[in-house]
Order: structure tokens, then sequence, then C-alpha cells
């Protein structure tokens, strides 16, 4: 720990969560300086710049106040290594697309190259701290490769997951819940730890500081979103018998959620969960039940993801039928397709399946979101949707990026709203009844819509979980 500052802390990855964790470290900690490390030179080139690479409420605000004082975006690896006390692991561990596990397993072939980077470049000991969502006994693989340097350096592993959510991370990392820390239960690695502590200390309660020991820290992030993905399934299950019986969602996931054992959060009825972290993490579970021939706990939590497939499958099925069973040809406006509003992210949403399901049936699909760019579209669909430039043929004329709302409802046959954007809530809604074909439907995947409002414009609406006046007569 050299020159004034109090720790220089590296962090491999300037993705989603590298980049804002770095940047709240820097702005808690001035007298700790922090580098991010990137091989992407464009990635790094972006956090160096005005148009940062990722679209986050008030993640603008602190990189400002923090670059170049305290906060540095680099591509000198081995440079920021070798002056590092801490080392983050912030990479991607994308889910395996073929070889043993594929489909489920998660790839921590990143987080490998990691570790022998760091033990080739370093010249001192380090403290490696996993930040990526790893499986159980990751850091026993990263360590191995830490201990056979032929320096005679000694590494320290911890885990420390992130919490984040989307939309939401800078307000997580001001103010989260808890930092959960995870070492060796042994003096040197219980000193790593404190030292990890002492960083955080600058600005959470100690309280809210968790420490543990490595494998209870590494399954601890799975099961927090394993809990969560379960709770959305739930509900959306619920969303299909409800509209099966004319009860209503919302009613009964305020009904619910009143009850402390329970509580409120993630009982919103909606089209599916997506993101980078959901869906992947409970593969990750699934895969190690599997492993440790835990199969009846692997078959229950491979039902949420199946629940989840179901309820994008049946939106898409519903707006056929209820479009007199035939898309083909029909305008359809799509608002919305990052995963949730107040991100850029489409890793995994809801509404690329969708697309690509009403794509089939042979629509003319308008898409408009604020933040997401058509680029990205594509090479998000490309593996889960089997979606590219190739297949179907003329996807480029079949799927049009729309400057605004109202260009994407212009002729169409129905709106699908997909997002839950705030503006959505505030459109002229009269103009873009006016401007569509009638019958005009609104399908309204996030429960986001004032539905009687819009059937007195003249709209038919169909809704997540939601009777339909037509088909009840004592509603």
């Amino acid at each position: 720990m050299s020159d004034d500052w109090e720790l220089k802390i590296c962090c491999m990855g300037a993705g989603y969560v590298g980049g804002p964790t770095m940047a709240v470290i820097a702005k808690r900690c001035p007298k700790i300086r922090v580098c991010v490390v990137d091989l992407s030179q464009r990635q790094i080139d972006a956090w160096n710049s005005s148009h940062l690479p990722i679209y986050e409420p008030g993640l603008p605000e602190v990189v400002d106040e923090c670059r170049g004082r305290n906060l540095f975006f680099s591509t000198d690896i081995d440079a920021e290594i070798k002056t590092a006390d801490v080392i983050f692991i912030s990479v991607n561990t994308p889910t395996k697309t073929s070889g043993i596990g594929a489909g489920r397993a998660a790839n921590i072939k990143n987080c490998e190259l990691c570790a022998r980077k760091i033990a080739e470049v370093s010249d001192s000991d380090k403290i490696v701290v996993e930040k990526s969502t790893v499986p159980v006994r990751t850091a026993e693989a990263v360590s191995r490769v830490l201990k056979v340097n032929e320096k005679g350096l000694k590494f320290q592993v911890l885990s420390n997951p992130e919490f984040l959510a989307e939309g939401t991370a800078i307000d997580d990392l001001m103010e989260p819940d808890r930092v959960l820390i995870g070492g060796q239960q042994t003096p040197e690695g219980l000193r790593a730890a404190e030292t990890l502590v002492s960083v955080y200390a600058h600005w959470v309660p100690r309280e809210r500081i968790l420490t543990t020991n490595l494998w209870s820290s590494e399954l601890s992030k799975l099961v927090a979103n394993a809990f969560l993905a379960q709770r959305v399934s739930s509900i959306n299950s619920i969303s299909a018998l409800c509209e099966a019986t004319g009860a209503d969602v919302s009613e009964i996931s305020r009904a619910v959620g009143m009850d402390d054992r329970i509580g409120k959060r993630f009982l919103q009825s909606s089209v599916g969960f997506g993101g980078s972290c959901f869906q992947k993490d409970i593969l990750n579970l699934v895969y190690l039940c599997e492993t440790y021939g835990l199969d009846e706990c692997a078959r229950y939590w491979n039902g949420v993801i199946s629940m989840n497939n179901y309820q994008k499958k049946r939106f898409s099925e519903k707006m056929v039928a209820k479009m007199f069973n035939t898309a083909t040809g029909k305008k359809i406006a799509i608002l919305g397709y990052a995963f949730k509003k107040d991100t850029g992210d489409v890793r995994e949403t809801p509404s690329m399946f969708v697309v690509r399901d009403l794509l089939q049936e042979g629509a003319k699909i308008h898409v408009y979101d604020p933040q997401v760019k058509r680029e990205d579209m594509w090479i998000e669909m490309d593996y889960p949707c089997s979606v590219n430039r190739d297949n179907p043929p003329n996807l480029e004329e079949s799927v049009t990026t729309s400057p605004d709302a109202y260009s994407a409802c212009d002729g169409a046959h129905a709106l699908a709203v997909l997002t839950e954007w705030d503006e959505f809530k505030d459109l002229d809604y009269q103009r873009i009844y006016a401007s569509m074909a009638k019958p005009a439907f609104i399908f309204d995947g996030r429960n986001l819509m004032d539905h009687e409002g819009l059937r007195k414009i003249g709209f038919e609406v169909h809704a997540i979980g939601k009777p339909d006046p037509d088909s009840f007569n004592d509603l």
C-alpha cells in the first residue's frame, strides 16, 4: 500500500457489475484508488467518455465525480494487477452451450483466465475477490490456480457476491440491504475478509456486513436469485388461473402480500422474468443439484424455469388467438424490449421470445424501446431464440425499430406492452387508437395500463391475470 492511498483496488471486468460497483466504492472511499480493467478497448473508451457503455440511473453522476480522481478505467491489465492490493474478478460466467452440463452449468472459463493472469503478473501477495456469480466451490479452483505460482506468493480468495437490481443498482450499492463476504476460516482468511470489510465499512453499517465461509457466500447468491424468480413464477402460475376463473391477479397479490410472512415484493404478475441472472443462476443451481445426485431438488428448481417459459409462450399464443387466430401480415407494435424499465439490458428478455413467436406467425413487428439498440436485439436473440439475419428469411424487413411509440403503433393491428417504462403510461392513447387498424388490440404484459380507460376509448384490452369482461357476466 504505497503512495498516499489507503488501498489499491483493481477490478477485472468493466461490465454491468464491475463498473457501477467500483464507481460507488470510489465515491464512498476517496482515499482508495480504484481501477477497472478490461480487454476491450471499446468498452474502456466508453467508460472514459460521456457516453457510458451501460444505462443505469445515477451512474453518470457518480462516474463524473470520481473519474480521474480515484477512479480509473484502463486496458493496461498487467500494470494494474501488479500495483493492486485487492483484485476483484467481475467477469461474465455464461451458461455453457456445449459439452458437459450444456444448457445448465455455468462456464467459469473467464474466472480461471483471470486467476491465471493474476498468478502470472503479480509480484506481491494479493487478496482476490470473486464478484462474479459462480457455482459453489469455484473459489477452490481459483485458489489452486493461484497457489501453484512459481514465485512463492500468497493469495487469499474471498467471495463477495453482488445483489444489485438493474435500474436501481446505484441506490442498491449506496444503501445495500447487506454486504456478504465469504472467506477461509483461517487466520489469514479472516484477516483478508476484514480488509474487505473495512472498505465497505466506509459507508455500510457494520451490522449489515455479513461474514461467512466461502461456500456459504458463493451459494447464497444463487439461492437469493432462485427465491426471487420462484416468487415471480408462483404468481404467474396464479395469473393463468385468474384468467380462467374471473379472479384478478392484482387483488390476489395485494391480499397475499399483506401477510407479513409472505410480503408484497416480487408478486407482480407479468409476461415473465428476464435479465442476466435469474435463469442462468437457477439453471446453475439445477446442475449443482444433479451433480450431487439431488434429482428431486433439481426437478423442483427446474419447475421455476418451466413456468417462466410457459408464461411467455402463453402470452404469445393469447395474442394470436384473440386476433382471430392469425397474425400473418399484421403490423404489431412492441412497446418495450429491455427485460425491465430503467435499463438497456436485453439478456433473456421476455420480449424477444414474444417477438420470435410472432415472427413465426408471419407478423410485421415494430419495436420501440427508449434504451435498446437494434444491434443489441440481434446479438441477444441469436442463441436463445435461434433468430438471426439468416433465420428467419427477411428478418430485417420483418422487424422495424421505431423512433417513438406513436410511429410504432401507426397502422398497427395490436400493441403489446412488454417493458414497464413509465412513459408508456402517459402516451396519448386517443391518438394511438385513431391511428390503428380496427379492432385495435392492446396486450398488457406488465399490467401497467388503465384498462378501463382504454376500453372506453375503444380498445380491446387483454392483460396478464385479468378477467376478460367479454367472457364473464358476473364480475
